[in-house]
């Protein structure tokens, strides 16, 4: 489980054979769960600053992962231990789909997202983008919008996306709970 809080941006060393290799400083060992880019992956080496992790073909058909190429930054968050803090909330870094950058206007950034996604989003609910916990502040059939502050511009791969940009998005999982339960 993770909170949302991304806790570095770790940068590409190289994605082969389904092998991911990201420079990244968080405390990690093998075996542990990190969140690369919102998706949930397991730490299969670690060395010399630098995390593996096999990427399967099932997690690269549903994330943005396999666009990922040497140099690229990855936003990265080591999963919650007992006893840390939820700043963010509940996040698996289970993504439910693919949506892409639609604009930024007005100081709000918009996203196109998938029906799926989308029947989800209540303003003012959470949302991961790129595994960061984001409340959404506006919807429309196509998609939902977010105000992202200074802080989160920085410290996230978040400040540098463009119109046509793709992003992994995960929803609530109580929302989608609350569904089961409820139409059951």
């Amino acid at each position: 489980m993770f909170t949302g809080i991304v806790r570095e941006r770790g940068r590409v060393a190289s994605f082969e054979s389904g092998r991911l290799v990201v420079e990244a400083a968080v405390g990690a060992e093998v075996g542990d769960s990190v969140a690369i880019a919102g998706v949930c992956l397991t730490v299969v080496a670690r060395e010399n600053g630098r995390l593996a992790f096999d990427v399967v073909p099932e997690t690269i058909a549903r994330t943005t992962l396999g666009s990922l190429s040497p140099g690229g930054e990855v936003n990265v968050e080591p999963s919650l231990r007992a006893g840390d803090p939820l700043g963010g909330h509940i996040v698996q870094g289970h993504v439910d789909g693919v949506g892409r950058v639609r604009d930024v206007a007005e100081g709000l950034t918009w996203f196109d997202a998938p029906e799926g996604v989308v029947r989800y989003c209540v303003v003012k609910g959470s949302i991961a983008v790129d595994g960061t916990s984001l409340t959404v502040a506006a919807l429309d059939d196509a998609g939902f919008a977010v105000a992202l502050v200074p802080h989160t511009l920085a410290a996230t791969t978040l400040g540098a996306l463009a119109p046509g940009d793709a992003v992994n998005l995960e929803v609530d999982v109580l929302a989608k709970y609350v569904e089961r339960l409820v139409v059951k």
